[in-house]
């Protein structure tokens, strides 16, 4: 069914990594497919580049391609068949250059439950669907359901299991569409 399959992956973010690449990993074993674990160094802003010497973006993508290759050391696939791959580039643009390079028939990419802001923004997830010439999966983080009071306020309590501060979960909650 899949040869290629490329997984985007946030190193920032391994629990919505780890998602994804458990998915894309049981349809690779299933079909036999090389699976590929791609990581993208975003591009220093031009307002960042006074503050940051110039080795710094190679200098995270060196510290990536080490964090990215453990990742793909603990996949549970036969020998060659994962590899890792880290560019420096836009993320979305460097995701879709790979896969079609390695002419890769599935995409399958982590999201974060819709919120305002990427329906606003947009996400690097929702460019991958728009624009990939393969098949795309997204693969979403379970919805944590967050207690809200007759208020609308938070429980102080489950707040402070789930969220380091108030704000944060209030804005989960507001997030998740119960304070709306």
């Amino acid at each position: 069914m899949f040869k290629s399959i490329i997984v985007p992956v946030d190193v920032a973010d391994l629990s919505l990594a780890k998602l994804a690449i458990e998915s894309a990993v049981k349809l690779a074993d299933t079909s036999g497919a090389t699976l590929t674990l791609v990581h993208v160094v975003p591009i220093m802003p031009l307002m960042m580049l006074d503050t940051v010497p110039v080795s710094f973006e190679g200098e995270v993508a060196e510290k990536a391609k080490g964090q990215i290759a453990e990742l793909a050391a603990a996949v549970e696939l036969p020998g060659g068949k994962v590899q890792s791959v880290v560019r420096i580039g836009g993320i979305y643009h460097e995701v879709l250059a790979i896969a079609e390079e390695q002419r890769a028939d599935l995409v399958v990419v982590g999201s974060h439950q819709p919120s305002v802001a990427t329906y606003l923004l947009g996400s690097n997830a929702s460019a991958i669907v728009r624009h990939a010439g393969c098949s795309v999966m997204v693969v979403r983080e379970e919805k944590q359901p967050v207690d809200v009071d007759e208020a609308g306020e938070v429980a102080a309590e489950a707040a402070h299991h789930r969220y380091p501060t108030v704000e944060e979960a209030k804005k989960a909650a507001w997030d998740s569409d119960l304070l709306h």
